[in-house]
C-alpha cells in the first residue's frame, strides 16, 4: 500500500500532504490530503472529511478553515477525492452531477461504473486501511464529516459501520437522495432500477432501522438555494425523532451552500466530534 507524495506544506505549525495512490477498490489512481498536526504524540484522532458534487481532495483543504483547529485539538484530518478520474468510461465527465467528481458514496452494481465507482468500499475500508497502515493514528478515535453529496456519505457511512466511525457531522447534507433528483439519478445510474439497493445509502431509510450510538450534528444554511429540492432535512428530522435518534439540526439563518458556510462553523464542527470520541 504505497503512497506517491505529490505535494507537501508546512501549515498551523503542523503538515499537509497531497497523496496518490493506486486503489485496489477503485481500480485506478486515487487521491486524498492528510493533514498532520504539530504535536508529538503517539497516536492522533482522525476525522475523515468526504466533500460535496464537483469537488476534488483540495476543495475543503483549501476553503474550509479546518487545519487551524486541527492544528488546536491534535486531529489528522484526511480529504479524499469524490470519485474516480479517467477510468475511460463513455461519458464519465459529460454531467456535473453524474461520474467525474460525483461518486455519491456508493459501490455501483451497473457495468461498467462497477469496475471503479465503489467509493462507499473505498471510504469505509481502503482508505482507512491506508491511512493507518501510513499514519498514527488512534483506530478507536475514528470520526466523519462531509458537506452535500458528501454530508450524504458521510452519514451513510458511519450509520452503517458505527465501530468505525464513533462520531459524524454533515453540513447542508443529501439526507434522502432516495426522494430527490440528484440522487435518483445517480443510483438509477450506479445501482439500478431496484430501489430496495437505494435504501443502503439513504440516510433517513438507515437511521429508521440501524439508529446511530452517538448524538449527529447537522448544519443547514436558510438561503441554501438547494433546501427543498435536494436536501429536504425536515425528511431526515422525521425519521429520528421516530427512532429517538439524538440529532442537532441548525438552521443558520442567511447562509448558502457555500465554502463561506462551511468555514463559518467549521470550528464548532471539530469541536463536536472532539467531544464525541473523547480526545
Amino acid at each position: 500500500m504505497s503512497l506517491n507524495l505529490k505535494s507537501e506544506y508546512k501549515s498551523f505549525g503542523g503538515k499537509l500532504s497531497f497523496y496518490s495512490h493506486a486503489s485496489t477498490t477503485c481500480n485506478s489512481e486515487m487521491s486524498f490530503a492528510v493533514y498532520q498536526p504539530p504535536q508529538v504524540q503517539k497516536s492522533y484522532p482522525v476525522l475523515y472529511f468526504l466533500s460535496g458534487l464537483t469537488c476534488t481532495e483540495e476543495n475543503f483543504i483549501v476553503k474550509a478553515n479546518a487545519l487551524k483547529y486541527a492544528a488546536e485539538y491534535g486531529l489528522i484530518l484526511v480529504a479524499p477525492d469524490t470519485s474516480p478520474r479517467n477510468a475511460g468510461i463513455p461519458g464519465e465527465n459529460d454531467n456535473w452531477d453524474f461520474g467525474t467528481g460525483a461518486g455519491f458514496y456508493v459501490d455501483a452494481t451497473l457495468a461498467p461504473w462497477s469496475n471503479y465507482y465503489n467509493m462507499y468500499s473505498y471510504i469505509v475500508e481502503e482508505l482507512p486501511n491506508l491511512i493507518a497502515a501510513n499514519f498514527s493514528i488512534d483506530i478507536n478515535k475514528q470520526g466523519i464529516f462531509g458537506h452535500s453529496m458528501g454530508g450524504h456519505g458521510a452519514l451513510v457511512c458511519a450509520i452503517r459501520n458505527p465501530n468505525k466511525f464513533k462520531s459524524v457531522s454533515a453540513f447542508a447534507p443529501i439526507v434522502a437522495p432516495m426522494q430527490c433528483t440528484w440522487g435518483t439519478k445517480a443510483f438509477t445510474g450506479y445501482l439500478g432500477e431496484d430501489n430496495q439497493n437505494w435504501r443502503l445509502y439513504d440516510a433517513s431509510e438507515l437511521v429508521r432501522k440501524h439508529k446511530y450510538h452517538g448524538h449527529i450534528l447537522i448544519d443547514q444554511g436558510t438561503d441554501d438555494k438547494f433546501i427543498q429540492e435536494q436536501l429536504k432535512p425536515e425528511i431526515f428530522e422525521q425519521a429520528c425523532q421516530e427512532v429517538n435518534q439524538p440529532l442537532t439540526l441548525r438552521y443558520q439563518d442567511g447562509y448558502d451552500h457555500s465554502y463561506y458556510f462551511i468555514s463559518s462553523f467549521i470550528e464548532d464542527h471539530i469541536k463536536h466530534h472532539v467531544k464525541e470520541l473523547g480526545v
